[in-house]
């Protein structure tokens, strides 16, 4: 398989998938959303592939999906804006539902989507100096992935949510259990293929059906239907913008995105 914004390789039973838009700062578009999906699906359905490593080229593991894409779309009605979250959602979900162990090792940013992804996944390892964080509501959007709740617990999923904080570092994201461990810069990945290979090491049919016990003992907490009222929840946002959406997007639309990312950082400085 050949892909433009990722790169995929396996090796002694572990398939990784590699995010590469690395002048984006890795941020999820369209184009990287279908080919992760379709080189995830093919480890998922590869017998000799026993765990999955997702990884990113570059400063940073991914700054989330991609606003430049986003402000192409317009103005999207409710239904459209269903459609476009829908998707976002079942992207990130892929790596909590995959029968295979999936790790993350993130570095500098993991953040929005990134970061939901990376709680998507089985087990998350983090470089010293990456920042974690949802920014989502300092100018008018929602979370897809409700995941954090589950995570890190009520109390610390509203401070970091409400507040909308992108800043988190790797030390307080251990503290909290949104990662499970931090090791020496650049020696991320060597410790998720570590892990990795501890789980591929092991008795398949154990593995992947203790992982299904787990994710269904969350699912019979609720999980599933929580995450789909914050999905709904997230659509109505999305679909009814706001003062702060509007002027962002005004800033964006005549200064650019960076323009407009000023003003949302500058009104919490």
């Amino acid at each position: 398989m050949k892909f433009e914004t990722i790169q995929v390789a396996s090796n002694a039973r572990i398939g990784t998938i590699t995010f590469n838009r690395p002048d984006k700062l890795n941020a999820i578009n369209r184009t990287l959303m279908a080919e992760v999906t379709q080189a995830l699906s093919a480890f998922n359905d590869d017998s000799e592939i026993l765990a999955i490593v997702v990884n990113g080229n570059g400063r940073a593991f991914s700054a989330g999906f991609d606003m430049k894409e986003s402000s192409e779309r317009g103005t999207p009605d409710l239904a459209q804006w269903g459609n476009i979250l829908k998707a976002d959602f079942d992207f990130i979900m892929q790596f909590w539902d995959s029968p295979k162990p999936t790790i993350a090792a993130v570095h500098g940013y993991c953040l929005a989507g990134a970061f939901e992804l990376a709680l998507a996944c089985d087990v998350t390892i983090a470089a010293q100096g990456t920042r974690f964080g949802e920014p989502e509501v300092r100018f008018g959007s929602g979370i897809i992935a409700m995941l954090l709740p589950w995570v890190a617990g009520p109390k610390a999923a509203k401070e970091l949510l409400l507040t909308g904080t992108d800043d988190v570092d790797a030390e307080r994201a251990l503290a909290l259990g949104i990662v499970n461990n931090v090791v020496e810069s650049g020696k991320q990945l060597e410790e998720a293929y570590r892990i990795a290979g501890a789980m591929a090491a092991a008795a398949p049919l154990s593995v992947q059906m203790t992982k299904r016990a787990i994710n269904r003992s969350y699912d019979v907490m609720g999980l599933r239907s929580a995450l789909f009222e914050g999905l709904n929840t997230d659509i109505l946002i999305e679909a009814t913008g706001g003062p702060e959406r509007a002027e962002f997007n005004h800033i964006r639309k005549e200064q650019g995105l960076k323009a407009a990312l000023k003003w949302r950082d500058e009104r919490f400085a």
